[in-house]
């Protein structure tokens, strides 16, 4: 009977094993911020029966995955810490960002670019020029304001910043800029998040005005949108892509 119990539990997820999905869920609980959580709080954000969530905390526990406090409370163990820092050490983020840049340029005709915050400024670290003979031009590094143009914008927006300018497009989950930085320069702009939603940066195809249109800028935001959600679940590592609908868990 209880074998029966479990395979009823934990039936086989798509092409993987069930266990092995769960745990995961259960050590994707923590929040940044989370030194522990209690064994109920764990089983509610992993969506399973405490039972089964204190059967699988144990199990990690067993190789220092999960750590159980002298209170009762769970919190990551040093082998979670360790794969992350390996990780890390072999990642390079380039080889992610590029071929998504690439893609981006490819279905739309125009320049991509992903910027990150430094300070109070904005920072292209990464860079693919579009096709078009005429076209903005932005050099890998060039250090950029936050508040004037549309991967600025969305940068500030999604570290919290308020006002109804930047609601709006926490709303849209995008934002287009027409010559605010540059009078002749058109962009749109999405932002790109890591683990636990965490805000890593924005990426955006930028071109003359002239070309890029209010109507074009509409059109092309959903490839905007579609890239940078691609970008987040590889950055992330998440068993599955964001979507646009999936930013509306994110806060401040």
């Amino acid at each position: 009977m209880r074998n029966a119990a479990l395979n009823h539990e934990e039936p086989e997820a798509q092409g993987g094993v069930a266990a092995v999905t769960r745990a995961l869920s259960l050590m994707e609980a923590f929040a940044v911020g989370d030194s522990s959580l209690s064994l109920a709080e764990l089983s509610r954000r992993a969506g399973m029966h405490k039972t089964t969530a204190l059967r699988l905390a144990r199990t990690l526990a067993l190789s220092q995955y999960m750590v159980q406090t002298e209170d009762g409370q769970w919190r990551l163990g040093p082998a979670a810490g360790w794969l992350g820092a390996r990780y890390h050490a072999g990642f390079d983020v380039n080889n992610v960002v590029e071929p998504t840049l690439h893609e981006l340029v490819k279905e739309t005709g125009e320049s991509a670019s992903f910027y990150v915050r430094e300070g109070d400024i904005r920072a292209c670290v990464s860079r693919v020029e579009g096709p078009q003979s005429v076209r903005h031009h932005v050099r890998i590094g060039e250090r950029l304001p936050l508040d004037k143009g549309a991967p600025g914008r969305v940068i500030l927006a999604f570290s919290g910043a308020q006002g109804a300018p930047y609601e709006a497009i926490r709303e849209r989950g995008y934002h287009m800029s027409m010559g605010e930085r540059e009078s002749d320069v058109s962009s749109v702009a999405a932002p790109v998040f890591g683990v636990n939603w965490r805000l890593l940066g924005s990426m955006c195809i930028s071109g003359p005005s002239s070309r890029l249109t209010k109507a074009k800028l509409e059109k092309h935001a959903k490839s905007v949108i579609r890239a940078a959600n691609q970008l987040s679940y590889a950055l992330a590592g998440n068993r599955s892509p964001a979507t646009p609908a999936a930013l509306s868990r994110w806060h401040p």
